[in-house]
C-alpha cells in the first residue's frame, strides 16, 4: 500500500488523491445574490447536512488551487448572510456542470445554464425551479480554514424553509430515493448517479454476535467478502445442531458432500454455497451450510 505524508506532496496532488478517495460527494447547487442584486449560481461537492435540530447544512467554497482566488459565492455569503442550497438530480447534471464555469462576477449563471430562478420566501437569493429540493438558508457562521490555495471556507447555514417537489415526496412524508434521482461527484471528471441498481437497502442491525464471534476458519475465508462477514455477524442466534443436520438433506448440500471429501475442497464448496445464500439475504440458511464443516464449530 502506498503511503503519503500530506506535507510532502503538492496541493494539486493532495486535492486529486483526496477527492478521488472520498466520494460520492453530494452536490449543493448554491444560489446567492450580491450587494448589487446580481444573481450567482455555483455547485459545491464539499457539502453535507450536519444537524436536523437545529437544521444545519454546511458547504465549502474552497480557494482555487490554481491561483488562490476565492469564489463569488463566498463573498456573497459573507456580505448578504444568506443563500439557497438546491440539490442536484440527474436530469439537470449537464446544466449544473455548466454553471460551474468561471464566469465573470457580473454574469448570471441562471441565464448561462438555462436553469430557472424562482423567488424565495425569506431570502433574496433565488431558488432553482428544476431542483427537487431547495433549502432557503441564513448564513450563521463562516470558518476560514487557511489562506492558501485549496483552503476551505466552511459556510454554516441554518435552514429557514424547505421546498420539496411533489413528485419526490413519499407517502410516509420522506423522500422517494428513486424519484429524486440524485447525482454526486467522484474524483477527476467523474460523477455518479444514485438510482436504479446503485441503490441498496441495509436494515438497522440488531445487537448480534459480531464478526469477532465467527469461527476463524470462516473469518479467513477467501470466498466470503467483508460484506458477507457483516451479514453473518448480525445474527443473534446460531443454528442448532438439529438444524445443521437437517440441512445435509438439501439437494445441493448432498451433492457437495457426495463429491468432495473432508478438507479444503469441501470447505470451499460450502463457502461458495453460503455466499450465494448470503447474496440472497438468507443469512440463517448460510450459517447452517457453513457449520456443516466441523472445523467451523
Amino acid at each position: 500500500m502506498a503511503t503519503f505524508n500530506p506535507d510532502d506532496i503538492t496541493t494539486k496532488e493532495r486535492h486529486m488523491k483526496l477527492l478521488g478517495a472520498i466520494g460520492p460527494r453530494p452536490i449543493a447547487l448554491v444560489s446567492t445574490v450580491d450587494e448589487y442584486g446580481n444573481n450567482n449560481l455555483s455547485p459545491y461537492s464539499f457539502f453535507n447536512i450536519f444537524s436536523s435540530n437545529p437544521p444545519v447544512v454546511i458547504f465549502s467554497p474552497a480557494r482555487r488551487v490554481r491561483d488562490n482566488t476565492t469564489k463569488d459565492t463566498l463573498h456573497n455569503c459573507m456580505v448578504q448572510k444568506e443563500c439557497v442550497v438546491n440539490v442536484v438530480s440527474y436530469d439537470v447534471a449537464q446544466q449544473v456542470n455548466l454553471s460551474s464555469a468561471e464566469y465573470d462576477s457580473s454574469v448570471d449563471e441562471f441565464v448561462k445554464s438555462g436553469l430557472t430562478p424562482v423567488d424565495s420566501e425569506v431570502v433574496q437569493a433565488k431558488r432553482v425551479k428544476e431542483s427537487p429540493v431547495s433549502l432557503e438558508c441564513e448564513v450563521r457562521d463562516i470558518f476560514h480554514l487557511g489562506e492558501e490555495g485549496g483552503a476551505g471556507n466552511l459556510v454554516m447555514c441554518l435552514i429557514k424553509r424547505i421546498h420539496i417537489a411533489d413528485r419526490v415526496l413519499a407517502d410516509d412524508g420522506g423522500i422517494d430515493q428513486e424519484e429524486i434521482d440524485l447525482v454526486g461527484r467522484m474524483g477527476r471528471h467523474w460523477w455518479v448517479r444514485a438510482s436504479g441498481d446503485a441503490l441498496f437497502k441495509l436494515s438497522p442491525p440488531p445487537v448480534g454476535i459480531g464478526v469477532d464471534q465467527i469461527p476463524e476458519v470462516i473469518r479467513r475465508s477467501t470466498i466470503l467478502t467483508g460484506n458477507n462477514l457483516g451479514q453473518l455477524g448480525s445474527v443473534t442466534v446460531l443454528p442448532t445442531d438439529a438444524e445443521i443436520e437437517a440441512m445435509k438433506n438439501d439437494f445441493d448440500v448432498r451433492r457437495i458432500l457426495q463429491n468432495f471429501a473432508d478438507g479444503i475442497e469441501l470447505r470451499e464448496q460450502l463457502h461458495e454455497m453460503a455466499k450465494e445464500l448470503l447474496d440472497n439475504d438468507q443469512v440463517h440458511e448460510a450459517w447452517k451450510v457453513l457449520l456443516i464443516d466441523k472445523s467451523a464449530r
